[in-house]
């Protein structure tokens, strides 16, 4: 059997979809590292440049409210801005936060990659904190919207 030649299109497509589960799969375990030794995590950004380096990217929080809790929604905002002012920089980024899944019952590590040529990918990983540590569930795929390389 003789192998067929692929085209660039398709080399490209594989090319692509290779870098966003690996730079998605970066953002989930980093992700699930923080949680196993932290207890939690808060937003941030995994980069992986022209040059195939990969980078985090973090924001510093805002001060606490009165209860002591960071505004989580506001350093994704702010993640996501400063990935985007970046965004001539990387060949694909991806960003994780910690969400509630109500369907679950459960906490989860929301992941979403997109790369610059247009692919996006998403996931979900459940987690619960148990006492042993946490058990997390099966990675679920997600629907995700382009929101970096817009305009």
């Amino acid at each position: 059997m003789s192998e067929q030649p692929i085209d660039d299109a398709d080399s490209t497509g594989t090319v692509q979809e290779r870098e966003l589960r690996e730079i998605l799969g970066t953002a989930l375990g980093t992700a699930q590292e923080h949680i196993l030794q932290n207890g939690g995590f808060l937003p941030f950004g995994i980069t992986l440049s022209h040059e195939g380096e990969v980078r985090i990217v973090m924001v510093s929080p805002g001060e606490p409210d009165e209860d002591g809790h960071i505004d989580a929604g506001a350093m994704l905002t702010d993640v996501e801005e400063l990935l985007r002012q970046g965004r001539n920089d990387y060949r694909a980024v991806a960003i994780a936060s910690d969400v509630a899944l109500p369907e679950h019952g459960s906490d989860g590590i929301h992941g979403t990659a997109e790369h610059r040529d247009g692919g996006v990918m998403a996931a979900v990983i459940p987690y619960v904190h148990t006492a042993e540590g946490f058990d997390f569930g099966a990675l679920e795929p997600d629907t995700h919207e382009p929101s970096l390389w817009v305009d």
